[in-house]
């Protein structure tokens, strides 16, 4: 409810391509209100829900009263797991971005990134370089740079956070506490990274939802798997690694909907959904489409 003008863009695509009068409907409103009457109509056969675990839940709760199909993509707290083989310098900035990606506001974004304790120091100064030079700026104008959050709630929430990790003993060594020096006005967030972080930390358990990275360190392979898959969520995630055959083989031990393997990108046409308290459910290709059908027998 808070950034309706795409959904409406959509709804006047539907219309001017002339599909049936029907086929698609938007109804606009706050979750609470339009998002209860949908998941608990008796006459809406199937929900597939977008957005927090939170609401999630209440939403599965809700449509389990008429028994309804589900589907649901909620929220992230994806691990991005770099190999001591990897190339840092190439690909710690990438990590980054996968972390900053719509100023951190995106669930499947990376925001736990694993690197060996052995190049420990390495990987935070290279992420600190490339922190500093992520530029913060007006969104409507042209060039690569993080805009604001969507709200003074968000700001709000992004702030207690990076407040928690340093109650909690992580080290802000990028960015922290305010507002960008210039950018007073606006939501805008300072691009943020802590160091001396621990899988048990808030900064590391909860989604933050801004631009805030957490550097953990792991010390053998087995080590970093067990970290990666210690959360509540499981919807993405990624590995680096010079050897293509040892990433694949890390990235199938990770209980994620969902890995980037050596920085591959994002394909439409392959199913996207989550583990745990990720969701379950599929979108996009054949699985999203089956996600909405019934199967029935008939004997003759």
């Amino acid at each position: 409810e808070v950034a309706p003008l795409n959904a409406f863009i959509l709804a006047e695509i539907m219309h001017e391509v002339g599909l049936p009068a029907g086929v698609f409907n938007l109804v606009s409103g706050t979750g609470p209100e339009v998002g209860a009457a949908i998941s608990s109509h008796p006459d809406i056969d199937m929900v597939s829900f977008t957005g927090s675990t939170r609401a999630g839940k209440a939403v599965a709760a809700s449509a389990a009263e008429t028994v309804k199909r589900v589907a649901l993509e909620l929220g992230g707290k994806s691990a991005n797991i770099v190999l001591d083989d990897a190339d840092f310098a190439a690909v710690i900035p990438k990590g980054l971005f996968a972390c900053y990606l719509n100023s951190g506001q995106t669930c499947t974004a990376h925001t736990r990134m694993l690197v060996p304790n052995s190049r420990y120091d390495e990987a935070v100064e290279i992420a600190v370089a490339a922190a500093e030079a992520t530029q913060v700026g007006d969104p409507t104008e042209e060039g690569m740079h993080l805009g604001p959050l969507i709200s003074q709630a968000q700001w709000d929430r992004v702030q207690d956070y990076i407040q928690k990790g340093i109650d909690e003993g992580a080290v802000v060594v990028a960015g922290g506490l305010g507002k960008p020096e210039g950018h007073e006005t606006g939501y805008f967030v300072k691009p943020t990274v802590f160091a001396n972080v621990t899988n048990d930390m808030t900064i590391a358990q909860e989604e933050i939802f801004g631009p805030v990275l957490s550097i953990i360190g792991y010390e053998d392979e087995d080590d970093a798997i067990r970290i990666a898959n210690d959360s509540l969520y499981g919807l993405s995630g990624g590995v680096w690694s010079g050897d293509q055959d040892r990433a694949m083989a890390v990235a199938r031990r990770m209980r994620t909907g969902a890995v980037d393997v050596n920085g591959g990108s994002f394909n439409i046409a392959a199913p996207f959904g989550g583990y745990k308290q990720s969701g379950y459910g599929r979108e996009n290709g054949p699985y999203g489409i089956e996600e909405f059908l019934q199967t029935k027998s008939m004997q003759r």
